[in-house]
Formats: structure tokens, C-alpha cells, sequence
């Protein structure tokens, strides 16, 4: 799978990781498909994995479903409270989930980020947690964003970006360039809106790509974009997910086709 510097972080990461968001929420009885998926997409080179506490159980299922795989992989997870104390308790959680260390944490949603930005700081010193990161999913709060990502104490964002949501290409990836920020795409697939997508013969232009596979190429063909997280519960389409990773970039007019089919005039 296709590597690339994740910002001016240092660290090489695999362009296609997995997102946890609506599939991972899995009852005891159900994580054997958590655990499958997972399989999955490391035998296909996966690295980097996303969750948070918003997501139900997926934190605790993910990282039960990483098992011996977990040395591997680039757990990036977040925290979702504007409480003090609940936030160290969701830490103190992650850090039991995922073998006392968490790569990436993120203030999700930018929620009561002043607060928990000193006191993440303190645990990237201390070494529990890689990176500090900061994610939205709306173009409302990317104003917000940009005043989080111009303190200079972040590493990273995550924000959402497909051939339907592109607002985040007006100011967003390019401040993150110009800081060298690691940049994560949510939504990919549009959380699975654009699918299941255009007849396959409408995409013979683009050398043997499924849709999906097209989807997460274009979104990584954009060179402000590090790694894609795509969320699934199919090991099948784990496995397609990965593969987009072996593409590669889109050229401009391949990049146009995608549009053009999400998004016919």
C-alpha cells in the first residue's frame, strides 16, 4: 500500500486507514465482524484506525478486535466531552483499550477545545498520547478550526471531503499545508450517500476503479491529504477500500469524471 508523510509529523502512514463511526457499535455477540474487518484490512496494509467515545462501544470493540495487531497499527481517537474530568476519564479508558497509548488524540468537533488543549499538551510530553489533533464535520465551525489550527500546538486535522463536500479546499487543507499539518479525511464516501454509484462502464476512463475505489482516489489525489477513513462492517469491502491505495493519484480530467458523475449537470 501507498505510504505517505503524515504532515511534518515525522511518521510514514499507509493512505487508506478504517474509520469505526456506525459499524463498530457492535454488541458482545456481534464483534466477531469487527474483529474479521480489522483482519482484513491489515493483511491489505492498513495502519491507521479512527474512533471516538461519541461512537457507543467502537472504542472498546476496535480495540479488542486489533488484538496482537495493535503493535501495527496508528490508533487515532478522540475525545468528546466539555467536562474536565469525564475528558481524563475517556483517556484513562483509551489508554486501557489500546495498550497504554493512543497515537492520535483529537478534541472532537472542536468541543471545549481551550480546555483540553494545555492538559493534552502535558500528555504529549509524557508521552501517553503521539500527536494532539482537532476534527468538524461542518463548514459552520471551519472559521473555528482555522483559530485552532493557527495556535501551532496541533498536529493534525480531520475534516470531511468528497466530490459533494469540498468546502474545506477553499481554506482549510491550505493552511494545513502551510503549517504541515497531517490532514485525515472523514466522509470519504459521504458516508455512504455517493453510493452505490454510477453504471461501471461509465468508469473504464479511470483503469479498472470501482466506485468506491474512484471516491477514495480522488479524495487522496489531492496532495494536502494524507489518509482516508473509510467506515465499513464487509470485510469484502475492506479489502476494496485498500486496494484504492494501489492507484495511482488521478490525473485532473480523471479527477473531473468523478465530479461529473456525482454530480451531473
Amino acid at each position: 500500500m501507498r505510504t505517505v508523510a503524515f504532515g511534518a509529523t515525522g511518521i510514514e502512514l499507509p493512505v487508506v486507514g478504517l474509520g469505526t463511526w456506525q459499524v463498530f457499535d457492535l454488541p458482545p455477540a456481534g464483534e466477531e465482524v469487527a474483529a474479521r474487518v480489522v483482519e482484513v484490512a491489515f493483511a491489505e496494509g492498513v495502519r491507521a484506525v479512527d474512533s471516538s467515545p461519541m461512537y457507543g462501544r467502537a472504542e472498546a470493540v476496535l480495540g479488542r478486535a486489533l488484538g496482537t495487531r495493535r503493535a501495527d497499527a496508528f490508533v487515532a481517537t478522540k475525545i468528546w466531552t466539555s467536562s474536565p474530568d469525564e475528558a481524563r476519564r475517556q483517556l484513562d479508558g483509551q489508554l486501557g483499550f489500546y495498550g497504554g497509548r493512543v497515537e492520535l488524540e483529537q478534541i472532537h468537533n472542536l468541543v471545549a477545545w481551550r480546555e483540553h488543549l494545555p492538559w493534552l499538551e502535558e500528555e504529549r510530553v509524557a508521552g501517553r498520547i503521539g500527536l494532539v489533533g482537532a476534527t468538524h464535520y461542518s463548514p459552520s465551525a471551519f472559521g473555528e478550526l482555522e483559530e485552532v489550527m493557527r495556535t501551532g500546538r496541533i498536529d493534525a486535522i480531520q475534516v470531511p471531503l468528497n466530490p459533494h463536500e469540498r468546502e474545506c479546499e477553499r481554506r482549510i487543507l491550505p493552511l494545513a499545508e502551510e503549517l504541515g499539518l497531517g490532514v485525515v479525511v472523514m466522509r470519504p464516501l459521504g458516508e455512504g450517500s455517493l453510493l452505490p454509484g454510477p453504471d461501471a462502464r461509465l468508469l473504464e476512463p479511470l483503469g479498472g476503479l470501482t466506485w468506491p475505489q474512484a471516491l477514495l482516489a480522488w479524495a487522496l489525489s489531492d496532495g494536502r491529504v494524507h489518509v482516508v477513513i473509510p467506515a465499513t462492517s464487509n470485510p469484502a469491502h475492506a479489502r476494496e477500500n485498500a486496494a484504492a491505495a494501489d492507484h495511482a493519484p488521478l490525473d485532473e480530467d480523471e479527477r473531473r469524471l468523478v465530479e461529473r458523475l456525482v454530480l451531473p449537470s
